[in-house]
C-alpha cells in the first residue's frame, strides 16, 4: 500500500457529506500513513501552502492532491493518488 508523504496538516474537503463517509475517509488516510491528528475536515482550508496535501472526498473515492500554486485564498493542486472506497450490498463502507 502506498504511503502519503506529507508535512503538517492534511486538509480533507467536506462538501456536506455524511459522517460515515468522512469516518471511512479518515480510516483510509490513516491506512496510507497519515496521522489521525494531522487530518482536518473542512469545507474551505485556510493558509494553504505549496506542497500541502489536500483530499477531495467523493462517495466512491477520495482524491489525494498536492498544492502546486496558491494565489490569494485559492490553490491549484495536482492529483497524486486516488483511493477507492468500497461498499457492501447495503451501502456500508468496507475495506
Amino acid at each position: 500500500m502506498d504511503k502519503i508523504e506529507y508535512e503538517g496538516t492534511v486538509w480533507a474537503i467536506n462538501h456536506g457529506l455524511p459522517q460515515p463517509l468522512l469516518d471511512h475517509c479518515i480510516k483510509k488516510l490513516v491506512d496510507h500513513g497519515v496521522k489521525k491528528e494531522d487530518i482536518v475536515i473542512t469545507d474551505a482550508p485556510s493558509d494553504v501552502k505549496v506542497g500541502t496535501v489536500v483530499v477531495d472526498v467523493y462517495p466512491y473515492h477520495i482524491e489525494v492532491g498536492r498544492v502546486r500554486t496558491t494565489r490569494n485564498d485559492s490553490y491549484i493542486s495536482g492529483s497524486i493518488m486516488i483511493i477507492e472506497l468500497k461498499t457492501d450490498p447495503e451501502g456500508k463502507y468496507i475495506d
